[in-house]
């Protein structure tokens, strides 16, 4: 059958499963957004007040469900809009695919009139990218870009669509999404060593990372766990594969991470890495970095291998497929003497004090998770209220805690969480925590929320300072506070009001717990503005380049 390419471009979408677009009109992806019209009933578009928050919530979409997010936008700056929330999807190996309009193909090089070489710019930021320059092209391109997003490491794919693309009409046909086969190829030999390795240590941790939660599945993980009695680790990306309060889950890792999971990490004789690069925010010091242990590295990324940290034994593919792999071949044992010591180093872990006057961090978190319960869904912007997320909620789903990790990215938190909003339905219970300086970057996505009756809770950390960079300055800089007090006046109950969301205002514990059940009974979204302390803390913390013998609990 004959279609147009705007055409072509909904029967993709369909065919790949796609129910939900984020995005913004304009003038290049105008044939597209009469085609979305159209198919209203078949796919769901969402219009956001800004094209990074759409990024965002296409990134949010994809986290909450492990599915592709998508997001359209037009030509020029509605296309360079994006670029922060495909870098933040491409740094965290989030699946999305980006769609921008362009000029037609006669004016591209011509400097027109919202014009962007968007294939370019997003060219380090994607794991591929296209042009499309033939109608013909199209249909099989927006299918590659689908299949490439959600294979091997997962991440960002664009396609960019001329205007008169958009309109040119040529044959289409039909074709059944195609299934996306995790194919893992390893050598035996490799995983025997692996496991011989395992069964020859007194003092094993495995320390893991995002690429277990993409992973086929984490009960694998676990499985390991259970079978060998070691104990395991985690980065930011991780958070709520294991559950809160497993004995086998010693807590954080890194620069914020637990006094305890970074001794063992330094005094354990092996370190199996599973889905994890060794980045800078966990390996602050390369070379010093588990110096008394062997190490294994299992990655789907063959790049990401020994890239950072020198490794003994590396296994390529799916972390669950591997440690599937490795199972059989490990012992049955228990290493208590191993986890005695680790227990004794846990009596040093930093623990915060309660107060019955002031709002502490960790008591807004615990509050937030006696009331939402197990199920909820957190998302966190960037700062020091993601550390102490990361630290103090008790993370009990695989896929309940969304924040930016590789990129930092401040202001991600609104457009996540409306995204995952999107995808779980108006019945999951989602809560964001946010700062107030990461909150003003990109709190006009309230009116999307508002618009769409989402019950998002928003929990503002308001210390009304750049709480993270202050607290650099505070330690390193001499209390030499440049610019980290932006002395700004926002009401942020009358600004959530305005916006036709609700808003309270919290100083105390009683004052907190009573407005957050309010704001649980609430069809639409809630703003909390939690008045803490311009000196609270993210404590324990590591300096960068440092060991655990530097770290600062005070």
């Amino acid at each position: 059958m004959k279609l147009t390419g705007s055409q072509i471009f909904v029967e993709v979408l369909v065919e790949q499963g796609v129910d939900t677009l984020f995005g913004y009109p304009g003038g290049a992806v105008l044939n597209l957004y009469d085609e979305l019209y159209k198919n209203s009933d078949r796919i769901r578009h969402v219009l956001t007040a800004h094209e990074q928050g759409a990024s965002h919530a296409a990134d949010g979409y994809a986290r909450a469900t492990g599915r592709t997010g998508v997001v359209l936008a037009t030509s020029g700056p509605g296309a360079t809009n994006l670029v922060t929330g495909i870098a933040t999807a491409y740094m965290d190996s989030v699946p999305m695919v980006a769609f921008t309009g362009n000029v037609a193909t006669t004016l591209l090089g011509k400097d027109s009139f919202q014009e962007a070489y968007i294939e370019g710019i997003t060219m380090p930021i994607t794991k591929h990218n296209y042009t499309v320059r033939r109608v013909e092209d199209l249909a099989d391109t927006m299918r590659a870009a689908f299949r490439i997003a959600q294979s091997g490491r997962k991440g960002p794919v664009l396609v960019d669509i001329p205007k008169d693309i958009t309109a040119a009409s040529c044959e289409f046909t039909p074709k059944a999404p195609e299934l996306i086969r995790t194919v893992t190829r390893y050598n035996e030999e490799d995983v025997k060593k692996a496991a011989q390795m395992i069964n020859a240590s007194e003092r094993p941790i495995v320390y893991f990372g995002g690429g277990v939660r993409s992973a086929a599945g984490c009960q694998p993980l676990r499985d390991l766990l259970e079978k060998t009695g070691m104990p395991a680790t985690y980065t930011l990306m991780a958070a709520g594969v294991l559950s809160y309060g497993e004995p086998h889950n010693l807590g954080l890792l890194g620069m914020h991470g637990c006094y305890a999971a970074n001794k063992a990490i330094d005094e354990a004789d092996l370190v199996i890495a599973v889905g994890t690069r060794f980045s800078d925010r966990v390996a602050l010091n390369p070379d010093s970095f588990a110096k008394r242990a062997k190490i294994i590295q299992i990655d789907i990324d063959p790049s990401e291998l020994g890239k950072n940290v020198d490794v003994d034994l590396s296994l390529t593919g799916d972390a669950s497929y591997i440690l599937q792999a490795i199972l059989p071949y490990v012992e049955k044992t228990e290493h208590k003497l191993w986890m005695e010591q680790i227990r004794g180093w846990q009596k040093n872990d930093y623990k915060p004090v309660d107060s019955d006057t002031e709002l502490k961090p960790h008591q807004i978190i615990d509050e937030i998770c006696s009331q939402a319960g197990p199920e909820a869904v957190y998302v966190t912007d960037v700062g020091q209220h993601q550390m102490w997320a990361a630290q103090y909620l008790h993370h009990t789903k695989s896929r309940g805690f969304l924040t930016s990790g590789g990129l930092g990215t401040m202001g991600f938190g609104y457009g996540a969480a409306i995204g995952a909003q999107m995808a779980l339905g108006r019945d999951a219970r989602v809560v964001m925590l946010t700062g107030d300086g990461s909150f003003h970057m990109n709190l006009n996505e309230a009116c999307t929320a508002v618009s769409y009756d989402l019950p998002i809770i928003t929990v503002i950390f308001n210390n009304q300072v750049l709480g993270m960079v202050r607290q650099w300055q505070t330690t390193f800089y001499e209390k030499r506070y440049s610019d980290t007090d932006p002395h700004r006046k926002t009401d942020f109950v009358k600004l959530a009001e305005g916006f036709g969301a609700k808003g309270y205002r919290a100083a105390t514990p009683a004052e907190f717990k009573a407005a957050f059940a309010d704001a649980m009974k609430q069809k639409g979204p809630s703003w909390i503005d939690c008045r803490i302390g311009k000196d609270e803390k993210v404590l324990p913390m590591i300096p960068g380049g440092g060991t655990v013998n530097d770290i600062i609990m005070e």
